[in-house]
């Protein structure tokens, strides 16, 4: 069974830093697009990073530029969100999805195959 679980949210002050996972199962994370949205109460899912298969070019949203990084660690079969500096705005369930040999990857929900169940980042003072 091809599935993506997320971890590592949690509660924060503003401008600390959190770093989520998504690992993978049924599948290599290199020959899949993996990509993070985001949802808030009362909004539409947001990109806000992905990797591509393959090579893995990033690309960020511009809500999170400089202060997130994507990156895939293969031999752990797990894509990981660094998120520093982080905002009260950044409050959100956050997901990952994946794509088959997505690449370029693109912030487009509906090219995702299957996604996590997400996990709340809270960010409060």
């Amino acid at each position: 069974q091809l599935r993506v679980v997320e971890s590592g949210g949690g509660l924060v002050q503003p401008g600390r830093s959190l770093r989520l996972s998504c690992a993978a199962s049924g599948f290599r994370t290199e020959h899949f697009a993996i990509a993070w949205f985001r949802q808030a109460p009362g909004k539409e899912r947001q990109g806000i990073s992905c990797i591509s298969s393959g090579d893995g070019p990033t690309t960020y949203s511009d809500s999170v530029k400089g202060r997130f990084t994507i990156s895939r660690d293969d031999d752990e079969n797990t894509v990981y969100l660094q998120m520093n500096n982080l905002k009260p705005e950044d409050t959100a369930t956050y997901f990952c999805a994946a794509e088959h040999y997505g690449a370029p990857c693109k912030m487009e929900p509906g090219r995702y195959d299957f996604w996590g169940q997400g996990t709340q980042v809270t960010v409060s003072s």
